[in-house]
């Protein structure tokens, strides 16, 4: 028998498609481990490029699977790999390069090392990648709501962003198979399933006349389906049309995560972003028109090349103005071969540290406040787990809500009465008669 280990860094399509190698590894006998201290005969590491220390932790994560075990092989997939072949290939104990096409092949490949005992590399140049590469998922153990990847790569090249290259241009996914597997996880219990992709708004730009609020409305008409969610996606995207549509299916959840990225109008024309702040603004009008109660996330980077500090108090102005329902911070982070790589005026080090603590504490602020706003208001959970004595799971805007339950309620929807908020939580009792 053989054993296999996997390590995922990054996003939700990194979380998605390494779940759909797991799959791969069981179909052909493997056995997965999930014990840190139980040496595996194949490490299978799945990399993201976003910042430096996304880098560096691939690295520590693939040097610490060879001293697990020396005679292991060791297969690095994903963006890291994707950008930086070369760079892989030469840290020690690295056996298979994979980029972020071809991993469906993974298995095939750590048994053609296993026999020549070779180094083996594959990643290729992806911009002339056309067709969306398949990862189907059949089962998710131990989840209660099930992440779908429709669609790969990015055309927006923000000037930050290495993601472009390490993912290709937009693909998008047809939606046969996307029906398809939204419809035989819904059947072995998933009653929520969460739209994922490299950059999602984009879904249907290389389709004849199918986009993404096509998409939405047919998964809305499976049977049993109970809530489709939204990962992040673009402001640009939001229309009049497009939520109507949405609010029109009665299953998409009121939760939306729209990159912010910078409060300040400069600098998001330096980033490349295609909106401005007042556009953006416009956007969460049109969301809470239609989804009143509506969780609104957002990422902010701080310290991008030349922000300064009116740049910093127009986003911090901006947070309090927009009331965010959490707000996700990160520094600015070099990425060699991208424009604000060459941009003059780097930020140092640290004043980035002194302004991401300042925007974590505002945005600490907020969401207490955003959950206050929820005690006495009854929200639709669906519970995820038991922690201790308390079971908790997400509404349909994704606050992370706790109750006690004398019965075992993972895997249900259940509407709850919020009878009391903290900084990253409520706590609510069940309204009996709505337990389904």
């Amino acid at each position: 028998m053989h054993y296999f280990s996997t390590l995922t860094l990054g996003c939700k399509v990194n979380q998605y498609e390494t779940e759909a190698m797991i799959e791969l590894f069981e179909d052909r006998g493997y056995t997965h481990i999930t014990d840190d201290d139980f040496a595996s005969d194949v490490y299978l590491i799945n990399t993201c490029t976003v910042t430096n220390l996304s880098d560096r932790k691939s690295r520590q994560f693939i040097r610490a699977a060879k001293r697990k075990n020396p005679e292991a092989i060791v297969a690095v997939v994903g963006c890291y790999s994707q950008v930086s072949p070369e760079e892989v290939a030469e840290i020690e104990g690295v056996d298979i390069i994979v980029g972020t096409t071809e991993r469906a092949k993974i298995v095939e490949l750590c048994e053609e090392f296993s026999e020549n005992r070779t180094q083996i590399n594959i990643v290729r140049d992806i911009k002339g990648d056309r067709d969306f590469q398949p990862l189907d998922i059949t089962n998710l153990e131990g989840m209660t709501r099930a992440y779908i990847k429709i669609q790969d790569g990015c055309n927006q090249y923000c000037s930050y962003c290495i993601i472009p290259y390490a993912r290709g241009n937009v693909r998008s996914r047809l939606r046969e198979d996307i029906i398809e597997e939204v419809t035989r996880l819904v059947e072995v219990g998933f009653k929520e399933v969460v739209l994922t992709g490299i950059h999602v708004a984009s879904y249907g730009k290389d389709l004849d006349d199918y986009k993404l609020i096509d998409v939405i409305e047919d998964i809305a008409k499976i049977k049993n389906i109970e809530r489709i969610r939204l990962s992040s996606f673009e402001p640009n995207l939001i229309t009049e049309d497009f939520v109507s549509r949405m609010k029109g299916t009665g299953k998409v959840c009121d939760h939306f995560h729209l990159s912010l990225q910078s409060g300040s109008d400069r600098v998001l024309k330096l980033m490349n972003r295609k909106y401005d702040t007042e556009i953006y603004k416009s956007k969460i009008e049109i969301l809470r028109k239609y989804f009143p109660q509506a969780g609104i996330t957002t990422d902010i980077i701080v310290g991008f090349p030349s922000e300064t500090d009116e740049d910093f108090e127009d986003t911090l102005k901006y947070v309090r103005d927009i009331e965010f329902s959490k707000v996700h911070v990160f520094k600015y982070s070099m990425r060699k071969n991208t424009p604000a790589a060459k941009m003059k005026e780097q930020i140092h080090g640290t004043v980035k540290n002194e302004r991401s603590k300042e925007l974590i504490e505002l945005a600490g602020e907020k969401q207490f406040e955003f959950n206050e706003k929820m005690v006495g208001r009854i929200l639709s959970v669906l519970v995820e787990e038991k922690v201790d004595e308390m079971y908790q799971g997400h509404s349909t805007n994704y606050v992370l809500t706790k109750l006690i339950s004398e019965t075992d309620i993972v895997n249900h929807i259940v509407n709850i009465e919020i009878v009391e908020a903290f900084s990253d939580y409520v706590v609510g009792k069940i309204v009996e008669e709505d337990l389904k």
